[in-house]
């Protein structure tokens, strides 16, 4: 074991994780953090906190972590690097393991433009992988990128993204190594809506061994409705939507279009399970929290492991 993360624990047992997230409000409202974190709490083993998600001013994702641990739960601190140059990351990184947060994602982050403030500047100091590489040297050599030792590393779990659907789809494995090689402990995948195509990209993976190098969790998001299943498919850069999942959501009338959509996830994590290198579900249900227990326990995934 490399830390104390629950995530770990759970991977490790040989069990199938589950983590879903929680986007922090756009204002000093704890209790908004509270409320969302108590809908899922018994049926994950971790809680992904977004980080300006949509490039949208929200609180801190460390602080909003901090709450959820405050909760006796296992946030998993989300952080991109958007938004901060090396030393801030480094900065927040070991403040958030001193309260106690030990897991987190080391993202990109979505372009200032799809968010409200187009005219800011991505910082970009460093990009995923080498935060990935930063904070594995930070755990494993106890130094920080610079050079300096560290008082008391941070024994951080350490996350990735990746996309199986963005183009070209030939080097998306190529890419997911490079993660890996860096120090990417677990992999969360974008939402998978085609999973012919997953099935494929995970044949791949396994074809080159890392399946046996990284624990990866695939993403599963429910659909409300047949609108927004055409918006992910039309307008959410590196989705694919599969035309026959959106006549099956148009084929229910509006009422019956949300729990459609929550048989398909429910569906999908069925067939993902038999799927060689999936080691679990990340499942995100976007402002719809109260849905996932509903879909933890349909698929078979729950009681969670006790520890």
């Amino acid at each position: 074991m490399k830390t104390e993360s629950r995530l770990e624990k759970v991977l490790a047992s040989g069990a199938l994780a589950v983590t879903s997230e929680v986007g922090p409000p756009r204002g000093a409202l704890p209790e908004k953090v509270r409320q969302k974190a108590t809908l899922i709490k018994d049926h994950v083993d971790g809680i992904n906190v977004t980080d300006n998600q949509t490039a949208m001013v929200r609180m801190s994702s460390w602080a909003a972590g901090v709450i959820i641990k405050q909760m006796g739960l296992d946030p998993i601190l989300q952080m991109v690097t958007r938004d901060r140059n090396r030393l801030a990351m480094q900065s927040d990184i070991i403040g958030a393991y001193s309260m106690g947060i030990n897991t987190m994602m080391c993202l990109s982050g979505d372009h200032v433009k799809f968010g409200d403030h187009a005219n800011a500047n991505g910082v970009f100091d460093i990009d995923s992988v080498q935060l990935v590489q930063t904070v594995r040297r930070m755990r494993d050599e106890g130094k920080f990128q610079g050079g300096a030792d560290i008082d008391t590393p941070p024994k951080m779990f350490i996350g990735a993204a990746a996309n199986p659907f963005a183009d070209p789809f030939e080097l998306r494995v190529m890419r997911l190594a490079k993660k890996i090689k860096a120090g990417a402990d677990f992999i969360q995948t974008q939402c998978i809506f085609n999973l012919d195509k997953f099935e494929k990209y995970m044949e791949m993976m396994c074809d080159r061994g890392l399946d046996q190098q990284v624990h990866l969790l695939a993403g599963i998001t429910p659909m409300k409705s047949v609108g927004m299943a055409r918006y992910m498919k039309n307008k959410v850069p590196g989705m694919d939507v599969p035309d026959d999942v959106i006549k099956r959501m148009a084929g229910v009338s509006k009422e019956e279009q949300p729990e459609e959509g929550i048989r398909i996830a429910i569906e999908s994590i069925q067939r993902l399970k038999e799927v060689k290198g999936v080691h679990g579900f990340h499942i995100m249900a976007i402002e719809w929290e109260e849905k996932v227990p509903q879909i933890v326990e349909k698929a078979g995934l729950f009681p969670r492991p006790v520890l």
